[in-house]
């Protein structure tokens, strides 16, 4: 029998599920899901540049179109054996120590900053000149050197300390944060504790500023400096990263079953959608490439 795997493509308007045989590549069926919230318009004030989105829009997505999939090709649910998932960033998000977003505990359901940060929020424009100025003049390690060289008010670190500095509330209730992609998988495992999850290395690499070459994440001393609202907050978040193609588990019993799935179909990690688009446009390494064709 064939074998089939699911691809999960969240996007700023609307998440979409594609099923493929692994085998051929043929694309077998497909199903596409708007935020509800985000199609009303919550959360969100442009003029001030703010966009957010509720972990519960995410999760509701995420079971509808993997259903739809699956009903549209009845007989290939118990010949399916992954799951993958890509997703816009950075999109972080607070979370408690379980893992969960603080939009999704009591006191804050309705809490614009306890929700998913989305990509393209930009209120963080103020953070992220500071972490420029502060990269090329501290006397350290310059942490924007493998991602630019500009950081940007779209990643993690602009958005982290731009919502710390104005939500006395999230700031004291967030043990960590975590990106989108990160997340969904982690649910679909059952392992959300901010410490032990897996951590996409696209994520951590373009937006957190984490490269193995200084140990990870920037040093404490440069988040320090920056805002002493984040000392102590690089040990809580992570010092590992792993690629997309590394299993981060299986489905938990409680997904398999809401999905019709088995618990034996593997879940990998989460990455972003427009380097996942790159994969999927077969584009290789440059230097991989040459070398194939003019070998020394």
């Amino acid at each position: 029998m064939s074998k089939y795997v699911i691809g999960m493509d969240y996007g700023s308007d609307s998440v979409r599920a594609l099923l493929v045989n692994v085998e051929t590549g043929e694309e077998i069926s497909s199903s596409v899901y708007h935020y509800e919230r985000w199609d009303k318009g919550m959360y969100c004030d442009p003029a001030n540049n703010q966009f957010r989105q509720h972990p519960l829009d995410y999760l509701a997505g995420l079971e509808t179109t993997i259903k739809a999939v699956l009903a549209a090709a009845p007989a290939v649910a118990e010949n399916v054996i992954g799951i993958s998932v890509d997703t816009t960033g950075s999109t972080p998000v607070a979370v408690n120590k379980e893992g969960t977003p603080l939009s999704l505990t009591p006191g804050f359901e309705e809490n614009p900053n306890a929700m998913f940060i989305l990509w393209k929020d930009h209120t963080g424009i103020k953070e992220a000149e500071e972490i420029n100025t502060l990269a090329r003049t501290w006397g350290g390690e310059d942490f924007t050197k493998f991602s630019g060289g500009i950081y940007s008010s779209e990643w993690f670190w602009a958005k982290i300390l731009r919502t710390i500095r104005v939500d006395k509330k999230v700031r004291e209730a967030a043990f960590s944060w975590v990106e989108h992609c990160d997340w969904i998988s982690a649910v679909l495992t059952g392992n959300t504790n901010p410490l032990t999850m897996k951590r996409s290395r696209c994520a951590a690499g373009h937006k957190a500023m984490w490269h193995a070459s200084w140990g990870g994440l920037p040093a404490e001393e440069f988040l320090t400096k920056l805002d002493p609202l984040l000392i102590g907050l690089r040990e809580r978040l992570y010092t590992n990263t792993d690629t997309a193609e590394v299993k981060v588990g299986n489905l938990t019993e409680e997904w398999a079953s809401k999905l019709g799935l088995s618990t034996d179909v593997a879940v990998s990690g989460g990455a972003f959608d427009c380097h996942m688009g790159a994969v999927g446009g077969q584009i290789e390494p440059y230097y991989s490439s040459f070398a194939v064709r003019f070998p020394a």
